[in-house]
């Protein structure tokens, strides 16, 4: 019999530094029931892939061992049950891991097209992003028009994102950055300010900024110290979502203003979530954002773009943090 169909993947050699990622060839994936085979032209690297790949974010059961949480490419195979998309058709998609491939099976639910006008690199940077600031700022948060968001972590590629995406939606946007450079990018994609944590204390600015008012929702991949400085400038019924904590997830925090004020504390994760969860994303953002995709008015920022076999390159990159937008990976398909 031939050998099965094969491909080159970036496995987690073992767990450590960017150095461990290692280009490996596997067998190509079949779709399953309801799943279709992408031809992977680019995947999105985002900061769970570098927490996977020391030992700390295990993907779900049944996922690939292989990093990688968004594609972007072509539909190359069909499982049974697939209804809308045909071969040959443009992807971009969610995946709970594997997206580090020339080839990646993903729920057909979990796939959007790719939006008119964004290349394919582009589409790449859409899915972990979007969904997560869907989910979280726009479900959890239930951000509204005219009301104050506050994102941290404003340069990268969650942070960019949030900006667009709640500034085409008629929000106010404040962001937090760690340079002058980085807040600049931030206002420029539409954030009303954005300040310096460096050499600003940000609640004393945005009390400032809003006479008073506070953030009506706070998007928060932080935490430690940042958790009780969020109840601090939190707005009365205002909504602080929390999605990663990169100063530790623990702290000392007094609860009198959250029942003072009547806050919300919540957060979420994404990748863990039902198909069925993720496709209910997929729909909201294919109506309420796809629009603002495709007229240009939101579009990815894209830092970076590296080799498939360089994945161990841009995950050094994501690490030192002076990156501004997204890190793509291409496979040259």
């Amino acid at each position: 019999m031939p050998d099965a169909p094969t491909m080159t993947a970036i496995a987690i050699t073992e767990f450590g530094p960017p150095e461990v990622l290692k280009p490996v060839t596997l067998a190509r994936p079949l779709p399953g029931e309801g799943e279709i085979l992408v031809k992977v032209e680019a995947a999105g690297v985002n900061r769970p892939d570098v927490l996977q790949r020391k030992g700390g974010y295990a993907p779900p059961p049944g996922a690939p061992d292989t990093p990688g949480l968004e594609i972007a490419g072509t539909v190359a195979a069909l499982g049974k049950a697939t209804r809308r998309y045909k071969l040959g058709d443009k992807v971009c998609a969610l995946v709970p891991g594997g997206g580090y491939a020339e080839y990646c099976t993903v729920a057909e639910a979990n796939a959007l097209p790719v939006p008119a006008g964004l290349s394919i690199e582009e589409a790449a940077c859409i899915p972990e992003t979007f969904f997560t600031v869907w989910t979280n700022v726009f479900e959890r948060g239930a951000l509204k028009a005219g009301e104050v968001l506050l994102v941290h972590g404003g340069s990268s590629g969650i942070g960019t994102t949030a900006i667009m995406m709640a500034t085409a939606l008629g929000a106010r946007v404040f962001a937090t950055a760690g340079s002058d450079d980085k807040c600049r990018a931030c206002e420029a994609l539409g954030a009303e300010a954005c300040i310096n944590y460096r050499n600003t204390d940000f609640v004393k600015a945005i009390q400032e900024a809003t006479d008073g008012h506070g953030a009506d929702v706070i998007l928060d991949m932080v935490g430690g110290d940042y958790i009780a400085r969020n109840i601090k400038v939190a707005a009365k019924d205002g909504r602080i979502v929390s999605i990663a904590f990169l100063n530790g997830s623990k702290a000392e925090v007094d609860f009198l203003p959250v029942m003072l004020k009547r806050l919300t504390l919540t957060g979420s994760t994404l990748r863990i979530r039902p198909v069925a969860e993720k496709a209910k994303i997929a729909a909201a953002l294919e109506k309420h954002i796809w629009p603002h995709l495709a007229s240009g008015a939101n579009r990815p920022q894209i830092h970076a773009r590296f080799p498939l076999a360089e994945a161990a390159k841009a995950h050094a990159l994501m690490e030192s943090s002076t990156h501004i937008g997204k890190i793509v990976l291409t496979t040259g398909a």
